[in-house]
């Protein structure tokens, strides 16, 4: 199974960009949306269906052109679930899980903490997320959670670790609870196979960033560890341009 996650940062602007011919050579089996921007509505998805990808779920933010995630997929999902009860985490649109055979793949969009109120959000959502996956993994062991998480995990996952230690997205206790869910069960599948730096998934559109490739690596594709065994390649596709994310791909046998 071919996953990819992918930040669009608004699907109808992606799609002006060549999203779905993208979509179409990149072919993967599962692709994970975040921040779609849009609901149902107001997605060509006779247009994505006809791309090759007939199963389409969409969880939009209750708030109009905001956040928002989407899992489009090749094959039927057993199960589909939106949102994970919790009212807080809800309504903004972050977590979205499809149930196939052997595995449950989510689409997450962890907050960002743009300011000290939203900041606070989002470590009681980090906080409260680990407690849903701790009871979910009860039942459903093997969990492939891919999205944005706003967080680099550690100094090689960010173009200047120094002047960005004060920044939400580098903070020590925002890499700490990445740090302490990924030892919670879960393996970073792309540190599993590439330990280089230099590689994003986030650049600012701000003084040629991406360009210069100053970036952050803040999307990951999270692996149960009882999948570790199955895992055969994970990489981030920079060359995809339709955001100031890119997609980041992982393999499973």
């Amino acid at each position: 199974m071919k996953i990819i996650s992918y930040n669009v940062n608004g699907i109808r602007a992606a799609i002006t960009k060549g999203f779905i011919e993208w979509l179409q050579q990149a072919n993967p089996d599962v692709i994970c949306l975040q921040e779609i921007k849009a609901t149902e509505e107001q997605i060509p998805v006779n247009d994505i269906t006809a791309a090759g990808y007939p199963y389409q779920y969409y969880y939009p933010a209750t708030k109009k052109g905001y956040s928002g995630v989407a899992i489009l997929s090749k094959i039927k999902p057993n199960n589909v679930v939106y949102g994970t009860g919790i009212q807080h985490m809800d309504f903004e649109g972050r977590n979205l899980r499809a149930d196939f055979d052997d595995c449950s793949v989510m689409s997450l969009y962890l907050p960002s903490g743009t300011n000290i109120e939203r900041l606070d959000h989002k470590f009681m959502f980090m906080d409260d997320f680990q407690t849903y996956i701790n009871e979910l993994k009860l039942t459903i062991p093997n969990l492939i959670i891919c999205g944005d998480y706003n967080i680099c995990h550690e100094a090689i996952d960010i173009h200047d670790p120094v002047r960005n230690k004060t920044v939400s997205g580098f903070l020590p206790a925002e890499r700490a609870w990445l740090d302490g869910f990924m030892k919670s069960g879960f393996v970073d599948s792309f540190r599993h196979f590439n330990k280089d730096p230099h590689h994003y998934s986030w650049w600012s559109y701000r003084a040629g960033a991406r360009g210069n490739n100053k970036g952050w690596r803040i999307d990951y594709n999270l692996v149960s560890d009882s999948l570790q065994h199955r895992l055969k390649r994970a990489v981030i596709l920079p060359d995809a341009v339709h955001s100031d994310h890119c997609p980041v791909l992982v393999e499973i046998e």
